[in-house]
């Protein structure tokens, strides 16, 4: 454990993060208590788990901060959460339209932009796509295969580094971890782009369900978590982070990146717990929406 070679303000700035942890934990039972009460069944476990994300990432970077040789299990569970919380993401946007059938009525006359990021926001001249029973299982496709192949690359990636073969930090061409890395960077694309897609078509319809904050927030954890980890990673690869005995530049990379998810993940639970306990009006079936567009022409 790194504890023991701490100072005073270091064991002080230890003792605050894992007290944030705490917090963050806390407030997040207390709302999970608060949807099970007040959400209906139907969408109950998605916001739960939606959620869950960001009290689970402060979790496994605290005990990733206690315990510097478990960083690699921590990052791992942390990233299969994740995973799963970007498919959990679009179902909660098809729950909150009333459904797929209900999504369907609303845009049956209506097309798919998918001209958006991660993947096509460049590509200007794509057609737009008919919103279809088809095209909303390839969106729902496309976010499963990540939650369903991350969890395999992880135990691969765990089996390969007991095995000697995977090494966390390696960028050699003749290593396993680059290339499982670019895979998954691949899966990671493919995913978040059906979400992009959705949120473009619904974000008008579901303003009132607070859409927009709760997509900002998905995508702050999405950025901190991924990006600025991999930015951390690369400067500590190159020697930017220079090390500080006990601590290698790699680890130390890994400590920083610990520290500032927690306090990070810690203000996204706050802020979570306003966006999805705010008190919002259920939307109206199609056909009273119809009625009232045809009563207004009138």
């Amino acid at each position: 454990s790194l504890s023991a070679g701490l100072d005073l303000p270091g064991r002080l700035l230890f003792a605050i993060l894992t007290l944030m942890t705490l917090i963050a934990n806390l407030v997040f039972i207390e709302e999970a208590v608060y949807i099970y009460r007040k959400i209906p069944s139907s969408k109950r476990s998605i916001i739960i788990w939606i959620n869950a994300a960001a009290p689970v990432i402060a979790t496994t970077s605290c005990i990733g901060m206690w315990i510097p040789r478990s960083t690699m299990f921590t990052d791992f569970t942390a990233a299969i959460f994740f995973a799963i919380v970007i498919h959990k993401f679009l179902m909660m946007m098809i729950k909150e339209c009333g459904g797929q059938k209900l999504l369907l009525r609303r845009f049956e006359n209506g097309r798919f932009k998918i001209s958006t990021g991660p993947c096509c926001c460049c590509c200007l001249c794509l057609p737009r796509v008919r919103i279809t029973r088809r095209t909303l299982f390839w969106l729902k496709l496309g976010t499963f295969q990540f939650a369903f192949l991350r969890p395999v690359f992880m135990f691969l990636s765990i089996v390969l580094w007991t095995n000697g073969n995977y090494t966390l930090y390696s960028l050699s061409p003749k290593g396993a971890a680059i290339w499982i890395s670019c895979f998954v960077g691949v899966l990671t694309i493919t995913a978040l782009w059906p979400v992009a897609i959705m949120f473009q078509q619904v974000r008008t319809l579901l303003t009132c369900k607070n859409i927009i904050p709760k997509f900002a927030l998905y995508q702050f954890i999405l950025i901190l978590n991924h990006l600025q980890t991999a930015i951390i990673n690369v400067l500590a690869m190159q020697r930017i982070i220079p090390c500080a005995p006990p601590l290698s530049s790699s680890a130390r990379g890994a400590y920083m990146t610990q520290q500032l998810l927690i306090m990070e993940m810690f203000l996204i639970t706050l802020m979570s717990r306003v966006v999805y306990r705010r008190r919002y009006d259920d939307l109206e079936p199609p056909e009273c929406t119809a009625e009232e567009a045809v009563d207004s022409k009138q």
